[in-house]
């Protein structure tokens, strides 16, 4: 759970394209939705808005890594979606957030305003285009999720290692920032289940743990057939 709330007023953000100062090449490097936000940094576990909160800002990772969760009714938290650098989140259907998004470990996110973006889209078709491509890759982890949870325990977690690799620099290795027990309220597993099978897949060697962190894919076409 978040341990703190997040102490910015979101109002005193720019809403208009601010300018960047440095270099020539320097300024060419941010786009259009990097000019328009504010860079903040969140501390491990804090919260970065809240459920049922108005989604009047969407989201950028610049580092680190963010969890979206919510809290069941029987005090379960169910984590939604893992957001990597370069990942947009915060994107609702309605005018509330749906899930709460924390910071996983100590993580950096560009805040921008909902509204200016939206009539920047307008304009700017490759905007318009990234919006749309994360609205894509939004809901094709989230079918991809579904698919996840009707499947045994082994084709979950080996599914998911897959889909972290395929958003990973490194196809054959993964660098999760997130715990175990984060894994297990992903996918619907307890942590025990989660550490029990990931030992499983390394005794049949399918997979490295060279750390607790950092998983080598020994064998990705056994993984996929198990995963897919």
């Amino acid at each position: 759970m978040a341990t703190s709330v997040l102490p910015l007023a979101f109002a005193g953000l720019p809403i208009e394209p601010r300018v960047t100062r440095g270099a020539p090449e320097q300024r060419d490097v941010a786009g259009p939705i990097e000019l328009m936000g504010a860079r903040i940094t969140f501390a491990r576990n804090a919260e970065i808005y809240g459920e049922t909160e108005p989604a009047d800002y969407l989201y950028k990772v610049v580092s680190g890594a963010v969890r979206t969760c919510k809290v069941t009714s029987d005090g379960r938290r169910q984590i939604g979606g893992f957001y990597l650098p370069g990942d947009i989140f915060g994107l609702e259907g309605g005018a509330f957030h749906s899930f709460s998004a924390e910071a996983i470990g100590e993580a950096t996110v560009l805040v921008v305003r909902r509204k200016p973006l939206m009539a920047l889209a307008e304009r700017d078709g490759d905007v318009a285009r990234q919006l749309w491509a994360s609205t894509a890759a939004e809901l094709n982890r989230a079918q991809g999720r579904l698919l996840l949870l009707i499947k045994s325990a082994q084709e979950r977690v080996a599914g998911f290692l897959l889909e972290m690799a395929g958003r990973s620099p490194r196809q054959d290795a993964v660098d999760l920032p997130m715990t175990r027990q984060d894994i297990g309220e992903y996918l619907g597993l307890t942590i025990e289940t989660v550490s029990r099978t990931l030992t499983s897949l390394q005794e049949t060697a399918l997979i490295e743990l060279a750390t607790t962190r950092h998983i080598v894919l020994r064998n990705r076409d056994a993984l996929e057939q198990l995963g897919n």
